[in-house]
């Protein structure tokens, strides 16, 4: 059993509910704040999540608005929401894709993502084919960048968005030479660098510094194969990046037909090592052969058969052949017209990072003429996971907004969607050393005059690991609240006075059993309280559709994002903890519905460091107040409840009580097949207000409802 080992029990915890009107923290409506996420889904499966029995199961934990996830940024490909569309190269159906807005065509039940072969980065954060085309040994594949981030498209010099090929040594090499082989179009200007600082210059960029080699300027560059001398005394780094910021704008293999092929840069292959005094270069690059896979075969990639290469962007350009049919990402008119909606606005996403402008357009063109409700866009998903420099990402964010506000300047957009982190978002430091990506993003909104285009920070919420366990699992539950305040202060610290929207979340982004057992739940009532009472306007539970659980081999320990506990079959054994969490706080905490609530600032003796209690007040519009009592400690506390200055507003009259916690709920966790005992869901009582103390159960979440007098 999950367990909180305390010096000190029994002390009396006085929990403070200001209901100061003025100082009220924000205003929410429960089934449009508190919401559910969708993401793609095996193909074969989509009909199946989708029943109506599966929807009603999901509709149950009270969740309301829906935000639709996009895989397909995750995994490098262009997506094509809706299956009918052109490519430009419409006779040889390859090019850059644009779906069609045609909404008297067949409803659109399904839709897919396509690879790109011009990919150039080893890895991608869905591992589906995860491979660089640079250092894959075949000399008919080259990497390219994006096209729109080219000065054609974006207003500027090149040099304002210089792209980028960095070279990942698991280990230190020592370095003196290059060899690039470039492709069309190839850099006219370039630098050579390597990385000093932090051992890894992609995931602690703001830890190190870029240098250039003493040769390693290149202003006149030629193209075709290049070596460089880049020192005449080697180096020893990690990482080894090429810095481009001037084109030849010459055409690449798919012709002058279409500029984008003219624009950006490509590299064919590259190497990296020694050149000796005889004039032998010693390649250090290790390369794989893959043959033919292009995104219709699953890659897995040895790290020790290919050196890793991270890129700056990649080229959108594909062909029907790169078709990914085995994952969905449902299609709108199966998820628009459906109650999984509740008939609310939807937030619903565009590519950006692989798509072009046109494409998002036409999406909202779609939406609109099925006048499907829209209530906000996300542009992108986990743009910072692609390691993305945050001016690319508002070089792309401004050309997207403009051809989507040229259909509807009503329709309010916002990103970047960051993913699951603990600190500030770094970035390789810029000319004046910030290294705050988010900073940076709104600087680059802001000057260049489309800051009001941005309605809503966006982010998503995976705290903390699956496999935590003993006093490291304790002290993330604890944790939660401090951790989600830390974030929310931080983003307004980096310029950010949007609403803040929380739109994908679970306990950990490497799988996770938290939601089948009883700390999921504990952790599930903070997160969604101190994100209220941290002022985020939004918040999701990711995810709502029933999966069944798996096994994480890394520490043997069965679970699954989804609320159930459902087995191999998809047959639902069980509701889990989190389901249980969720209801309390929709149903019980909270008025069911669409009126406001008030949400006021709580304080509890204890303090606000990693407290054992934690409280979240809210004002309903029946008149009640509700406060939401989380006690992590293995054992039973007492509290006394009071409201207003100076304590003196107590409960008046009954008082409604309802509990969830390990006297009502356990499992063991031993399989898809095992369910919980107990399994006796919410405990509904009644105490008197008044000057009463009250008794929380042990791991457990308890709402205690009713009218007060001062």
């Amino acid at each position: 059993m999950f367990g909180i080992i305390v010096l000190v029990t029994s002390a009396l915890v006085t929990i403070n509910v200001d209901t100061t009107p003025a100082h009220r923290i924000q205003e929410i409506r429960p089934i449009r704040a508190l919401g559910t996420s969708i993401d793609n889904d095996a193909t074969d499966k989509v009909a199946m999540h989708y029943s109506p029995a599966m929807v009603r199961l999901m509709l149950s934990t009270g969740l309301g608005t829906l935000t639709y996830r996009n895989n397909t940024e995750l995994s490098i490909q262009d997506w094509h929401w809706n299956p009918n569309g052109q490519f430009s190269d419409a006779a040889n159906h390859e090019g850059y894709w644009t779906s069609s807005p045609d909404a008297g065509a067949k409803p659109i039940m399904d839709s897919f993502g396509y690879g790109l072969p011009h990919r150039g980065s080893s890895r991608d954060q869905s591992r589906d084919d995860s491979y660089s085309r640079i250092d894959d040994g075949d000399p008919n594949t080259y990497w390219k960048s994006n096209p729109y981030l080219t000065h054609v498209y974006t207003g500027d010099p090149d040099a304002a968005n210089p792209q980028w090929v960095a070279v990942q040594f698991l280990e230190p090499h020592t370095i003196n030479a290059i060899k690039i082989a470039w492709s069309n179009p190839y850099a006219t200007h370039y630098l050579v660098q390597y990385w000093t600082g932090a051992p890894d210059a992609i995931l602690n960029p703001a830890d190190g510094d870029w240098h250039t080699f003493a040769h390693g300027t290149v202003d006149n560059g030629k193209g075709g194969e290049t070596l460089i001398k880049l020192a005449d005394a080697p180096v020893t780094t990690t990482f080894v990046r090429v810095l481009m910021s001037a084109s030849s704008e010459t055409c690449d293999a798919h012709g002058s037909s279409d500029r984008r092929n003219c624009l950006g840069y490509a590299i064919q292959d590259l190497g990296v090592g020694l050149l000796d005094g005889a004039g032998q270069f010693h390649d250090q690059v290790i390369r794989t052969t893959y043959g033919s896979c292009n995104g219709l075969v699953v890659c897995t990639p040895d790290p020790k058969r290919q050196t890793l290469i991270w890129t700056s962007s990649t080229d959108p350009w594909h062909s029907e052949a790169d078709k990914v049919g085995s994952r969905d990402q449902v299609g709108f008119d199966r998820i628009a017209p459906s109650p999984l909606t509740r008939g609310l606005p939807t937030i619903y996403p565009v590519a950006v990072f692989y798509s072009t402008p046109e494409n998002a357009a036409n999406e909202i063109r779609y939406l609109e003429a099925r006048h499907y409700p829209i209530w906000y866009i996300e542009m992108g998903e986990e743009v910072d996971g692609q390691y993305a420099l945050p001016e690319d990402y508002g070089a792309l964010y401004v050309q997207f907004a403009k051809a989507i506000h040229a259909v509807d300047p009503n329709v309010k957009l916002g990103g970047p969607v960051f993913e699951g982190i603990d600190k500030d978002t770094p970035a390789w430091r810029d000319a004046s050393g910030d290294t705050s990506w988010l900073h940076r993003f709104v600087k680059y909104l802001d000057a260049h005059g489309h800051l009001r285009d941005l309605a809503f920070m966006s982010y998503e919420h995976y705290p903390y690991h699956n496999c935590d366990s003993g006093q490291k699992l304790r002290d993330d539950v604890l944790d939660e609240p401090s951790f989600v305040r830390r974030m929310a202060n931080q983003w307004r610290t980096d310029g950010i006075t949007q609403p803040l929207l929380e739109t994908e979340n679970n306990f950990s982004a490497d799988g996770t059993s938290a939601p089948q057992r009883i700390y999921g739940a504990l952790w599930t009532a903070d997160f969604i309280g101190s994100s209220l009472a941290s002022g985020i306007s939004y918040m999701t539970y990711f995810i709502g559709e029933v999966l069944p659980l798996e096994r994480a081999d890394e520490c043997n320990l069965w679970g699954s994002y989804s609320p159930y506990i459902v087995d191999k079959s998809y047959n639902v054994r069980a509701k889990g903890a989190a389901y249980y969490a969720l209801q309390l706080l929709t149903q019980q905490w909270a008025l069911p519905g669409d009126k406001p609530h008030g949400v006021y600032p709580v304080t509890t003796s204890l303090g606000d460091n990693k407290p054992l209690v934690t409280a979240y007040g809210l004002r309903r519009p029946d008149g009640m107040w509700s406060v939401l009592v989380v006690n992590k400690d293995s054992v039973a506390r007492m509290i006394r409840i009071e409201f207003g200055d100076g304590g003196r507003g107590r409960f008046h009259g009954k008082v409604q009580v309802v509990t969830f916690g390990s006297e009502q709920y356990h499992w063991n966790g031993s399989g898809p097949t095992y369910v919980p005992k107990p399994d006796r869901g919410l405990m509904h009582s009644f105490v008197s207000g008044g000057n009463t103390t009250y008794s929380l159960p042990p791991q457990s979440l308890t709402v205690f409802r009713g009218v007060i007098e001062h």
